[in-house]
């Protein structure tokens, strides 16, 4: 009986490299085509060994995604209006890179290095003098999330229609910028 040697992947397996894949298959097939035989194909391995890095299977692998494109860190600002501007630049800047996993994003509560970034955030925040900063937080993660959402959606990526998606549109950015500005008028008062 012959029998075949197990799949060696050229690079060893790491979490990281993982979650990289993963990005990759979501942002260029979509999240319904990532499944784990097609991100163990993907990384030259058999599906079964991505277990031992993400034990909860497919579970951790979307926890681990969202985590990925919502635990952003900044520096703290002169202001706190700096602060909250870094912050929402930071993060829409990680959620556009990845489109395909905006819905995980959208839709997993905040867990881990999110939770933590959530935290940090709030507490920048209020250290600059801002009351408030718990809802002033919640406010400027739901503009920031909308705006992707509508970017992503108008940009053609999940049209199967489009050859070409637009990743930058200038009025996009305009629009973000205006709508970042109105929003933090609004926390001043």
């Amino acid at each position: 009986m012959i029998t075949m040697p197990a799949k060696r992947p050229s690079v060893p397996l790491s979490r990281e490299r993982i979650i990289e894949a993963a990005l990759h298959i979501a942002d260029s097939q979509g999240l319904r085509r990532l499944t784990m035989r097609r991100l163990g194909d993907a990384l030259e391995v058999e599906a079964m060994a991505i277990y031992h890095h993400l034990p909860r299977g497919k579970e951790a692998l979307m926890d681990a995604l969202a985590e990925h494109v919502t635990a952003v860190h900044v520096e703290p600002g002169p202001t706190w209006q700096e602060t909250a501007k870094a912050w929402c630049r930071a993060g829409r800047e990680l959620l556009r890179e990845h489109p395909g996993v905006l819905a995980l994003a959208l839709t997993k509560p905040p867990k881990g290095a999110t939770a933590v970034a959530v935290r940090e955030q709030t507490e920048q925040l209020a250290e600059a003098g801002l009351d408030n900063a718990a809802e002033a937080v919640r406010a400027l993660r739901a503009f920031v999330f909308g705006s992707v959402a509508v970017e992503v959606q108008q940009s053609g990526w999940a049209d199967p229609e489009v050859d070409q998606w637009v990743r930058r549109d200038e009025r996009a950015d305009m629009d973000f910028e205006r709508g970042l500005d109105a929003l933090l008028k609004g926390l001043q008062t």
